[in-house]
């Protein structure tokens, strides 16, 4: 396995949010839950991050059971899980988290010299008219890159 490669990612984060800054972040996980990121189980849609008397969770994220038969009959697949930042980060995000409009939220989940990180950014909500915007630029590449293909061959 090559040193990073990303298990689970959060694919609309580039359509629904401006990002802003991006931070790395440890998780704690539990045994089984790191075989299943490991297996690309697991979704990160709709996830947030909150920083809760000095430490920071993730909320939302779905990580099923890696194998259900042998997974503890109280086993929540969308409990918080903290994440593992230094004070100084810490800090940061809480000042972000007070501005009005910026969101915390992971981007992926990934590995690390056999370490599960989480990729979060701090970010800021797109309008509907930005996100157009957005969809019209790249059909706009799309279609140069298709004209000029066909120009070549």
């Amino acid at each position: 396995m090559n040193d990073m490669s990303d298990f689970i990612k959060n694919k609309k984060i580039s359509l629904n949010f401006k990002i802003l800054e991006e931070y790395t972040a440890g998780i704690e996980l539990l045994g089984f839950e790191v075989k299943s990121i490991k297996a690309k189980k697991g979704s990160l849609e709709g996830t947030h991050i909150t920083v809760r008397g000095g430490e920071a969770y993730l909320i939302g994220s779905f990580i099923p059971p890696y194998q259900t038969n042998n997974t503890p009959k109280s086993y929540d697949p969308h409990r918080n899980r903290k994440l593992l930042l230094t004070k100084k980060e810490l800090h940061d995000l809480k000042a972000f988290e007070s501005h009005k409009g910026l969101t915390i939220v992971p981007m992926s989940m990934y590995n690390k010299s056999n370490l599960i990180k989480v990729r979060i950014a701090v970010a800021q909500g797109k309008k509907k008219f930005d996100k157009r915007e957005d969809i019209k630029k790249k059909d706009m590449s799309r279609d140069i890159e298709r004209q000029l293909k066909t120009k070549i061959q």
